[in-house]
């Protein structure tokens, strides 16, 4: 009887996620540097997911609030997303099977639709949050009213179309050129901020107060929740594989660490993004004493006049547009191969872009021009509960799946590696009900 990778590297490229880009990338036959430049990308791809502007409050509102001590925090949140994403790509390269596939493949047909609907409502919370994101930055740099930018998100469609055909390399240098900006943008925003240093330093270690502090817990299990999201575990098993590396046992160790270090490489740079976030809230606001800022509109009204700096908003207002960009090419790619990896339907990329942007946009039009601009925050929050309520059906079957050595061989999770994700996992999942418990009571109250 042969072992599930071994029947995955007869089975034909049309069964993969994403044929046309499957092991479209070569990689060289020598030299470190070459070769971690061919393997580079994916990372990048799926640090997108962790800077959107779903993100954004909770960074705001830790760092107006409380400081620089939610720092921490962001760097634990980011440590857990690092180690996700790992075991992620390592599901993809030792199996050929992307988690979407492998679900499908191990579960009851019922079990594996719930487990699609699952996804597909998470990707549809993500895209509400890049939508409303992309809407208020719109608004911010041009004065366009939120209702006319909610609606013109919708033509983003066209820009992913007329990108994909060209290859998945242009996709992710112009996700790499966008991430670079953004970190331009914040590095400016510090520049300008001046952050306390010592006390920077200090928000580093994780301090007693944050559990004294019911606002500060609160925040802290925003953080954290909302960090991994859901669609990135199915993301990264699929797209690790556009890269065409030796099937047998030591190229796909060579893919597994040289992926690994484009993981950690690129999640790092999300990890700055968001401290560079927290930080700017907290040597702005807090420091002036406005405590209170959380909605990013506020944000960006008060950064020129404490900053001293007309540039600032701009800055900050480009970044969050940036990020929102962003984010739908990644969405595009990780609603097709959860559909694909589910259901093996294929749909024209064109129409599953549509549905998706579409189930976003409908909502946010609704509840703006019923409710009013006000609705933006409630909005950007209620995306992260949905993302909170189906993360654990995304993590806890990719811990199950890299444990098995049936399905991994010899990359089966070691036991120290397995113990970890588990730890990691019920964190998560604890502090995701925690976070719902608080907001369904802050709801009824």
């Amino acid at each position: 009887m042969t072992s599930p990778a071994a029947d995955a590297r007869r089975r034909p490229i049309e069964t993969a996620s994403l044929t046309d880009l499957h092991r479209s990338i070569a990689i060289p036959a020598r030299g470190f540097v070459r070769k971690l430049l061919a393997f580079g990308g994916p990372g990048y791809m799926i640090s997108v997911g962790y800077m959107d502007p779903g993100n954004w409050a909770t960074d705001l509102g830790g760092g107006s609030g409380y400081g620089y001590t939610l720092l921490s925090v962001v760097v634990l949140s980011s440590l857990m997303a690092m180690l996700l994403q790992v075991l992620s790509l390592r599901l993809g390269i030792a199996t050929g099977r992307d988690l979407a596939q492998a679900c499908r493949d191990a579960y009851p047909r019922p079990a594996a639709w719930a487990l699609w609907l699952f996804a597909e409502i998470g990707i549809v919370a993500c895209d509400l949050a890049e939508v409303v994101g992309t809407a208020i930055a719109l608004e911010l740099l041009f004065g366009l009213p939120l209702l006319w930018g909610v609606l013109l998100t919708g033509f983003d469609t066209l820009i992913v179309l007329s990108l994909q055909r060209f290859g998945f390399r242009l996709i992710e240098a112009i996700v790499i050129a966008l991430i670079i900006l953004i970190i331009v943008c914040f590095a400016y925003e510090i520049i300008l901020a001046k952050p306390d240093l010592a006390e920077l330093a200090a928000g580093l270690v994780p301090q007693e107060s944050i559990f004294l502090d019911s606002g500060a817990l609160f925040i802290a299990v925003g953080i954290i929740g909302a960090t991994v999201m859901p669609h990135n575990l199915y993301l990264h098993s699929a797209i690790v594989q556009t890269r065409r590396f030796d099937l047998d046992g030591a190229g796909r160790g060579e893919a597994i660490g040289f992926s690994t270090l484009d993981s950690c490489i690129a999640l790092t740079l999300a990890l700055l993004v968001n401290a560079a976030i927290l930080v700017v809230a907290a040597a702005t606001f807090h420091e002036t004493g406005r405590t209170d800022i959380a909605e990013i509109q506020d944000a960006y009204m008060l950064l020129a006049p404490l900053l001293g700096a007309p540039l600032a908003a701009i800055a900050f207002a480009l970044a969050l547009l940036l990020s929102g960009q962003n984010s739908t090419l990644t969405g595009t790619l990780a609603g097709q191969i959860v559909m694909e990896g589910f259901l093996d339907l294929r749909l024209p990329p064109w129409l599953r872009r549509l549905v998706t942007r579409l189930l976003a946009i409908a909502p946010a039009a609704a509840i703006i021009a019923l409710a009013g601009e006000a609705a933006t925050g409630r909005l950007l929050i209620a995306s992260q509960v949905v993302l909170s309520m189906q993360l654990p059906f995304a993590m806890v079957p990719l811990v199950l799946f890299t444990a098995d050595r049936a399905k991994m061989g010899r990359f089966a999770s070691p036991v120290w590696l397995n113990v970890l994700a588990w730890v990691v996992s019920a964190v998560i999942v604890a502090l995701n009900v925690v976070l719902l418990f608080d907001l369904a009571s802050a709801g009824a109250g």
